[in-house]
């Protein structure tokens, strides 16, 4: 198949390095009781720049820079993932409109070949590349419902296809399989088959919506009709 010979090693990750100047509602001067659900606030605006415009893709990590770059204290509370999702929608649509639609799109595009592929492991689309907040450095994620993972790693290898072991996300998660595609690190969660109908959630209480393959093609020609 044309796609594996895209595969390439996954890259070492070394250390990541964003530097942001704080916004002006990050330097105002507000008094002492009110400085805390304001501070939440810019700490929810910041990590989403971060995760826009720096490359990060994980809110904890995003938050915690967003707290030095303000001069917070790491005590301060933090704003939950559903509001930085947020910030970082308005973000895109305000300063990287053309920029993100592109960008979302070829992610959306690689997401349907996987699918297509892996269509025997029971496949599904989550994450980013979904909700349509994936940033420069996104990655797919790929939920598969499927009878154990030592099936889906035969099929990568006998694919020729150089993947890694990660730590799951989640306790329910029984591996994550992880390889690059044309400089896009594609992430297979493995789960039981038998978890297909479960409920999963955010750390922040929203559920994590997934869709098979037929609903992502619905949604990229609805938005192709419509030029986003």
């Amino acid at each position: 198949m044309a796609f594996f010979d895209k595969i390439a090693p996954l890259p070492t990750v070394t250390s990541e390095s964003f530097t942001h100047t704080p916004s002006r509602a990050g330097d105002a001067r507000e008094p002492p009781g009110k400085r805390i659900p304001d501070a939440k606030r810019n700490v929810a605006s910041a990590a989403a720049r971060l995760m826009a415009e720096g490359g990060l893709t994980n809110f904890e990590l995003a938050k915690r820079k967003a707290l030095r770059a303000f001069g917070l204290s790491e005590n301060t509370p933090l704003p939950d993932n559903s509001l930085i999702e947020d910030e970082l929608h308005l973000y895109q649509r305000l300063f990287q409109r053309s920029e993100h639609a592109e960008k979302l799109a070829a992610l959306r595009e690689k997401a349907r070949e996987i699918l297509r592929i892996l269509d025997e492991f029971n496949p599904y689309l989550t994450g980013p590349v979904l909700d349509g907040t994936a940033g420069r450095s996104a990655e797919i994620d790929v939920p598969l419902f499927t009878d154990g993972a030592k099936h889906v790693e035969i099929f990568l290898l006998d694919a020729h296809i150089d993947f890694r072991h990660n730590a799951p996300r989640a306790g329910r998660a029984e591996a994550v399989l992880s390889f690059v595609s044309d400089g896009i690190k594609v992430n297979l969660i493995v789960y039981p088959r038998h978890m297909e109908r479960s409920v999963f959630r955010t750390r922040g209480g929203r559920v994590k919506r997934r869709v098979k393959l037929d609903v992502l093609e619905k949604l990229m020609r609805a938005e192709e009709k419509n030029g986003l």
